[in-house]
């Protein structure tokens, strides 16, 4: 353990400051995140069905924009202008989201609007600043001490999750308030979105007044300037300094882009969004691996990301439920009575950044400690074991919910336990695929890569919006609908045809009479639901750790 401490005491001083700077931006990011899916059905009456599309797609572009972020920097502006440029951003959309939750109340058609206004300024923001402060976490060390990355992105992980923590606290005690008889109060979620709002500014200053002093190479050279600012000996022995794509090879993607991109939208029915999410995530693999300038090595430590990103999506698609049905099924069928206090059920998600927190440092020792011992498993063996425990946190929870039926609630320290069983998921997955990018990435395509990685995380969060949507009817809507008189679990088998009356009540109060469907399979009830989830990630790390042995080789000497 000593040596674990002494380690991280040698961690460059940048790396704290980027640290800071990630903290305040995750505070805004997954602040507004508890909220946003509660203020658009409560505030804005967008059923909740269409509220999972919206969030999905708001966090697939979130992390599809790095690319685009991605390759502005590497090209023209540098790291560091993006980031401020992505700051900047990103501090001006949450005081548009507080505009919009200002004025719903007069005029729910412009609240709207500014709503999707804001999510689109937020979603540039986060393209520019995402890739870019990563990235330069890397460019902090020496070649000689790569191998401290996993520590290092772990450590920077901490620093999201800090941020996290307090946004998931300090946004729902501002925003999600109810008065004594549990009636929401929509009119407060404004001050959490402002609150977001602040911290992103808080973050910008942070690395605006400390970047030149700190965020720098071993030898005292500015990290994350103009792109025509980098020197022979910042690549590796041999390495190629600049792309190499040729005419052909452009005109090739973009027609790749638009041919994959129908094909997602006509032939698998997935909304504009979402087509695009997933059309450019292949594209832009199948473009880099066409660059001229590939040697064998590299193009092998490419593949290696691009069939890690690619497993991460299903990580993905289950963890981000946490933002849309797991916040649903904690306002709506959840006891979320904790030590005598109801939490609110945007707070919930809280327990992820509390246990981060508390498990980063145990984790980067743990590595330390096996690397020390010539123990420590290879990155995809680590992401495997994350997919696992995503599975096992999903079944644990379909199994307390298998005999709730349509009104019984489901104890909250049940959704505590998925989320402890998910921080150690991503914990052997999240910043362990952020430090494989840092270590296998050629230079020249380093801001470019992780947006290669964040697609997946793009694409996932994709997944998660349609997964996300065939939630099915919980406790709340039953209740709603018996209160009317109205029988929801005889519609929903069909066994009575309802009324026009009927119809007209369940649409008024975005109240499903079907059940929904997922490849082909009908979802009748949560059990069902939560199953879903443990045989996409069951499925994906059993193929992963299949295989872990040629991916190792694919690595050629990079751990």
């Amino acid at each position: 353990m000593t040596e674990s401490i002494n380690q991280q005491k040698k961690h460059p001083k940048g790396l704290w400051v980027l640290f800071g700077t990630e903290m305040w931006e995750r505070f805004n990011f997954y602040g507004m995140r508890t909220l946003l899916t509660l203020f658009i059905v409560n505030a804005l009456m967008i059923s909740k069905e269409d509220s999972s599309i919206i969030y999905g797609g708001f966090l697939g572009l979130c992390y599809l924009t790095p690319m685009l972020g991605g390759f502005v920097s590497d090209r023209f502006l540098g790291n560091r202008n993006c980031i401020l440029l992505g700051g900047t951003l990103m501090g001006i959309g949450q005081l548009l989201l507080f505009t919009s939750a200002t004025v719903f109340s007069g005029n729910l058609e412009l609240a709207k609007t500014i709503l999707y206004v804001a999510l689109g300024v937020i979603i540039l923001g986060n393209g520019f600043f995402k890739p870019n402060i990563s990235s330069m976490v890397g460019s902090l060390y020496p070649k000689s001490e790569k191998n401290k990355l996993d520590t290092a992105f772990t450590i920077f992980y901490m620093g999201i999750n800090v941020g996290a923590f307090l946004g998931q606290l300090i946004c729902p005690i501002l925003g999600d308030v109810t008065d004594t008889s549990g009636i929401r109060d929509v009119f407060a979620f404004k001050w959490g979105f402002l609150a977001a709002a602040i911290a992103m500014l808080l973050g910008t200053l942070t690395f605006v007044f400390l970047k030149n002093k700190y965020v720098v190479t071993p030898d005292g050279k500015p990290i994350g300037g103009l792109p025509s600012g980098h020197s022979a000996e910042d690549y590796e022995e041999g390495e190629a300094q600049s792309t190499n794509f040729s005419g052909l090879s452009l005109g090739l993607a973009v027609a790749a882009f638009i041919v994959l991109g129908l094909i997602f939208n006509v032939v698998f029915g997935q909304n504009y969004i979402y087509s695009i999410i997933y059309a450019s995530g292949i594209t832009l693999a199948g473009l880099i691996l066409s660059d001229k300038s590939l040697t064998k090595i590299e193009r092998d430590r490419i593949l290696v990301i691009y069939i890690v990103s690619f497993f991460l999506i299903f990580f993905w698609a289950a963890f981000e439920q946490a933002g849309s049905s797991l916040t649903f099924i904690a306002d709506y069928q959840t006891d979320r009575n904790f030590f005598g206090w109801n939490m609110p059920p945007s707070m919930v998600q809280i327990f992820n950044g509390v246990f981060v927190v508390m498990f980063a440092v145990p984790f980067s020792m743990l590595w330390d400690k096996l690397r020390a011992k010539g123990k420590e498993p290879v990155s995809p063996a680590k992401q495997a074991l994350g997919l696992l425990l995503i599975a096992l946190s999903y079944f644990i929870i379909a199994h307390n919910v298998k005999d709730l039926g349509n009104s019984g609630l489901l104890a909250v320290h049940w959704l505590v336990l998925l989320y402890l069983i998910q921080t150690f998921a991503e914990l052997c997955l999240s910043p362990i695929g952020l430090s494989l990018v840092g270590k296998l990435a050629p230079k020249r395509f380093a801001s470019l890569l992780f947006g290669v990685f964040f697609l997946s995380s793009a694409s996932g969060y994709a997944l998660a919006g349609t997964l996300g949507s065939i939630l099915p009817a919980t406790g709340e809507q039953f209740k709603a609908a018996s209160d009317a008189g109205i029988d929801l679990k005889a519609i929903l088998d069909k066994t009575v045809v309802p009324t026009a009356d009927q119809i007209k009540f369940l649409v008024d109060n975005k109240i499903s009479n079907h059940y929904p469907t997922f490849a082909g399979f009908t979802i009748h009830n949560l059990f069902e639901f939560f199953m879903v989830f443990v045989v996409l990630c069951g499925i994906a790390s059993a193929l992963l750790f299949m295989l872990v042995p040629r991916l190792k080789k694919m690595m050629h000497g990079i751990q």
